[in-house]
């Protein structure tokens, strides 16, 4: 048996290689220089004996948009009609392609791009050909009250490139998939004559088939490209050509799913000159919210299984009774198709909120993915060299015959060519590859896309439903299998007007959740407090079904979610304002990784940068970009917390960190769109004081925020105050997707009553009470925690960090410092009671204030002497450091420090789940003595009750 005859006499591709290897009689002999001439295909045969005079009229090299036209003049030059001219430039470089790619090992960039870019000048000269012989009979088609009599506005025809021709990915026999689309409707101005006046509609449409007539048409020399206009709106019976207005109305009504991801790839190919005047720009305005939606969108997984499944029934069609049929490297089990589709579904679903992803070749696609965490490195790694391993062998399979086939070749010397051509030795090698990446491939797509069962979960709701019975009737067959208040819930629904609003597959997604749930709570895997809450999450978002499929599609996701659900009452609040970041719990490295402050911001400018190339950076979405990206992050810390794998003291760090990211990317984008900057970088400090300046922020933490600035410009004081006013609305003001922060500026100079953002000398002399106006003993309290957030280092950071210690270091009479610290500590316990008894963690004599005023004594009254109390490290630390500075006896500062660490992580949890801070007074009596005997130590008598 040959290895050809073995290779079609077997099934699926998981069976290549070990066949051909395995089959009695099989032989694969060594491959040498001879099996990789170009000359083996029959298409170079017959292009250097038809073409022989012409082919030195290509210049020497990869063949580029220079090159081409140099030719497409050469061959004019020598009588050539532009169409005929068109198919020899054609097929001389596919010749080209063909030497460079099976001789010289040219990279697949080199040879998609150069067909890619054949396509484009053969459509641009299509364009010119139509138009000229167009507006000679009916005159340019003109734009309907363009509002210039004078000047009349010309309409434009613009050919959109689909699939990989979109994508510049095109391969070297495709046909390429177009749609034609024009901007405005109107008519034309008429001949010479002003007679034969027709409409825009009309014009265009004769302009279409023009073009295919230049491009498309058989001839002698055969066609420059096959042309398939099925992806326009309504397909094969829709026009060949609609107007932008249609097209918009036809995305809003009709667009269904799978043409989203045809779409994904869609680009303005020619005319060229309405790329160059940008006016080819205005197709994003309908394209890009109908393949990438607002919100994450899971509801895509359905439409595109189906799409797959589709093909995958069609090839099973074509391949039956020819089992080589099945051998298809673009469609079969393993195939460029899917690799296509994971990628595309991916992007597609994320795409919305993470512009950039919007990217239309494959490659730069899956780098981009990893890049954003959706895709592991080694799995991009893997699909990207599947990749370009399928599409080299594609192309060899067309460089046979110039025929757009996808099927492996039956015969020995063809298989044996590809292989040589591609550096094996032997056809086994070359087989045993393709297998290996085929089902590499296979693997990751049935992953992502084969179904609720790949997710970890089976038996109930993860099935499909029997045919012939309502969402409602299933979900009250699931009723008696409920714990009673989760059934009661779920009964609810069954009357529910959302829940009868939705559509029947959506009805069906709840059904097979609420089975699911019911499962787990029978097998103890969650908790019925976790199920009523996921009830509670779920009703108020029944609108938004993608959220529905997003937890049907992933189980891994819905089971963390009702454990996060059950953990804590104030994440599934958090979750109700902030649905989106559900997805964040699909994230492999969710639990494995920290918050990354640099990535952060990279990631962000990334985003932003992505919105400007396609104009979409306007202030609503940059504002919204950051508040996605905040709830994002503060929603990975919430889900580590509420797991275990933060402590409290990390928790804080990392909030800590994201608010002060936030604060500098705000700074820099603010300050960019700020109308009377005067310089590319603001001279210009945010002082951060109390949780922020101190790093223990909590979940919705305020900033106590100070702002100052040195600059010598004359409207200095003018410019950095609408500056301010503007970046505290950027950070403030609630837009669709919520907010960042409250702001609070009460610690600047003055207080209220002070300037909004303040000069450095200004700040400077307040802080160190030069002259009458002169800062507080509380506001040198505060000083203690006070850091210099933006910018972290520089002349103005350095400055601060001056002040600061001057401020804290200075001569102090130790006494009155004790007596004006007991008497802060005393306003703020009467505005704060503590009423029932119980002991409140943060106001209670004993408590976190306690502990907090202790600490700021010890750094005013001795960090002149002892320098290790001046660093901001917190007041843990710091009460360690004045115990071996011999400030507190032996064991009192550990024991007040353990106890405080212990005091903040009840109120962290209390604050989790919305519980008050305060415990029985028995539970904390040995936490509130720890801390007394602290304050009795260095403030010299007990903390009033």
């Amino acid at each position: 048996m040959t290895a050809s005859q073995d290779l079609n006499a077997r099934h699926p591709v998981s069976t290549l290689s070990r066949s051909v290897k395995s089959s009695p009689g099989t032989v694969c002999p060594a491959l040498t220089d001879e099996h990789r001439r170009a000359d083996h295909s029959r298409f170079v045969q017959r292009v250097r004996r038809r073409y022989e005079a012409e082919l030195s009229t290509l210049p020497p090299g990869t063949p580029t948009r220079a090159t081409m036209t140099d030719c497409l003049d050469t061959l004019r030059g020598r009588g050539l009609a532009m169409p005929a001219a068109l198919r020899v430039l054609r097929q001389l470089v596919m010749e080209r392609l063909v030497v460079l790619d099976c001789e010289q090992h040219a990279p697949l960039a080199d040879v998609t791009g150069a067909v890619t870019t054949l396509a484009e000048i053969a459509l641009d000269q299509a364009c010119l050909l139509a138009f000229a012989d167009l507006d000679a009979l009916h005159g340019a088609p003109l734009v309907e009250d363009s509002g210039d009599a004078t000047a009349p506005q010309r309409a434009q025809l613009w050919v959109i490139g689909m699939g990989k021709l979109g994508a510049r990915e095109l391969n070297v026999s495709s046909d390429i998939d177009l749609i034609y689309v024009y901007d405005h409707d109107g008519e034309t101005a008429g001949n010479a004559d002003g007679r034969h006046r027709i409409s825009n509609h009309e014009y265009f449409a004769k302009a279409v088939k023009h073009i295919y007539s230049t491009v498309g048409d058989a001839t002698e020399h055969g066609s420059v490209f096959r042309v398939d206009l099925a992806l326009r709106p309504n397909g094969n019976s829709g026009p060949s050509v609609v107007s932008l207005a249609a097209l918009e109305e036809y995305f809003l009504v009709q667009g269904r799913e799978w043409e989203r991801f045809a779409w994904l790839k869609s680009r303005v190919i020619a005319p060229a000159a309405s790329i160059r005047d940008g006016s080819a720009s205005a197709m994003r305005g309908p394209v890009l919210p109908f393949v990438f939606r607002r919100y994450l969108d899971y509801n895509v997984f359905d439409a595109l299984r189906t799409l797959h499944r589709q093909i995958r029934d069609h090839a099973a069609k074509r391949a039956a009774g020819n089992p080589g049929r099945a051998n298809d490297v673009k469609l079969s089990r393993g195939g460029i198709r899917e690799i296509e589709f994971t990628v595309q579904l991916l992007q597609v679903v994320r795409g919305g909120q993470f512009p950039e992803l919007r990217t239309r070749p494959t490659l730069d696609a899956l780098n981009r993915l990893c890049k954003a965490g959706l895709m592991p490195r080694a799995t991009a790694d893997a699909l990207a060299a599947a990749y370009e391993f399928l599409r080299k062998v594609e192309h060899r399979i067309q460089y046979l015959d110039d025929q757009q086939t996808h099927l492996m070749p039956t015969r020995d010397d063809d298989l044996a060519w590809i292989a040589a051509t591609l550096g094996y030795p032997d056809v086994c090698a070359f087989l045993c590859e393709l297998d290996s990446h085929r089902e590499t491939v296979a693997g990751e797509f049935d992953t992502l896309l084969g179904g609720p069962q790949k997710g970890g979960c089976s038996g109930k709701g993860c099935t499909s439903r029997a045919s012939g019975r309502s969402a409602v009737e299933d979900l009250q067959d699931a009723l008696p299998q409920l714990p009673e208040a989760f059934a009661a819930k779920v009964a609810a629904w069954c009357e529910h007007p959302r829940v009868q609003a939705l559509r029947e597959d959506a009805r069906l997604r709840l059904v097979r959740l609420v089975e699911r749930t019911g499962a787990w709570l029978q097998d103890g895997r969650v908790t019925e407090l976790a199920a009523l809450r996921l009830a509670d999450w779920i009703e108020t978002l029944l609108r938004r079904e993608s959220y529905l499929a997003l937890l049907q599609e992933r189980p891994s996701v819905h089971e963390r979610l009702l454990r996060l659900l059950g953990a804590a009452k104030w994440p599934a609040r958090y979750l109700q304002r902030h649905p989106g970041v559900i997805d964040e719990l699909a994230s492999r490295q969710l639990m494995d990784e920290r918050f990354d402050a640099a990535q952060f911001e990279a990631d962000l400018d990334e985003r932003r940068a992505s919105l400007a190339r396609t104009g979409e950076d306007d202030e609503e979405a940059l504002l919204n970009l950051l508040r996605r990206a905040h709830h994002a992050e503060v929603f990975r810390t919430l889900a580590r917390d509420v797991e275990g794998v933060l402590s409290v003291e990390q928790v804080a760090d990392d909030l800590s960190a994201l608010a002060d990211a936030l604060l500098r990317v705000t700074t820099r984008w603010c300050w960019s769109r700020l109308k009377n900057r005067h310089r590319d970088e603001p001279a210009f400090a945010i002082i951060g004081y109390g949780k922020l300046g101190g790093k223990e922020l909590g979940y919705g933490s305020d900033l106590d925020i100070v702002f100052v600035y040195e600059d010598a410009h004359e409207n200095a004081s003018e410019i950095y105050a609408a500056f301010v006013r503007k970046l505290i609305n950027w950070l403030t003001v609630k837009t669709g997707e919520g907010d960042l922060y409250e702001i609070d500026t009460a610690l600047r100079p003055n207080g209220n009553s002070g300037l909004l953002v303040t000069g450095f000398t200004s700040y400077e002399n307040y802080q160190r009470g030069r002259g009458s106006n002169t800062a507080w003993t509380w506001e040198h309290q505060a000083m203690t925690r006070a850091r210099c957030v933006l910018p972290a280092e520089g002349a103005l950071a350095t400055r601060f960090d001056a002040v600061r210690e001057a401020v804290i270091t200075a001569e102090r009479d130790h006494a009155a410092l004790a007596q004006e610290i007991r008497s802060m500590r005393e306003k703020v316990r009467a505005a704060h009671p503590v009423r029932g008894g119980r002991f409140d963690v943060k106001h209670s004599a004993g408590g976190m204030v306690d502990a907090e005023f202790v600490v700021q004594y010890l750094v005013l009254a001795h960090s002149q002497a002892h320098p290790e109390l001046r660093a901001n490290v917190g007041n843990i630390a710091l009460l360690l450091r004045a115990e071996s500075a011999g400030l507190l006896p032996a064991g009192v500062g550990r024991a007040a420090a353990d106890a405080y660490r212990e005091l903040r992580h009840i109120q962290h949890q209390a604050r989790l789940d919305e519980a008050p801070t305060q415990i029985d007074t028995q539970a904390s009596t040995a936490l509130a003595q720890a801390v007394q005997a602290l304050w009795q130590h260095v403030l010299g008598q007990p903390a009033a009750a």
